[in-house]
């Protein structure tokens, strides 16, 4: 496989995972910060360093709106639920355990 071969693979790879996150909406950040270590705000913020690292005009909200194919806020409060004590534990004993390392 040549470099653009590559870059296509792997872009339409990213683009399958965008709509499986879109397809999967159930699924809270927070969870796959538990057990995927990122989440979609993590994935925009990769998206949006990719666009500052190449010189391309993006904002944060535009990187977020590609993610998660609606404005962030609209995402929110639609789809977000509030995270439970466990969550909330869970998240900041890794947290805890990362900056221990």
């Amino acid at each position: 496989m040549n470099e653009q071969q590559r870059t296509e693979v792997e872009a339409a790879a990213f683009r399958r995972l965008v709509d499986h996150l879109d397809n999967n909406k159930q699924v809270q950040n927070i969870e796959l910060m538990l057990l995927a270590d990122f989440c979609r705000n993590c994935l925009s913020k990769w998206y949006l360093a990719a666009a500052q690292d190449r010189d391309f005009a993006l904002t944060d909200d535009e990187a977020r709106e590609a993610i998660y194919k609606m404005s962030y806020g609209e995402w929110k409060s639609n789809h977000q639920l509030p995270a439970t004590d466990e969550q909330l534990a869970a998240f900041n004993a890794k947290s805890a355990a990362k900056q221990d390392k």
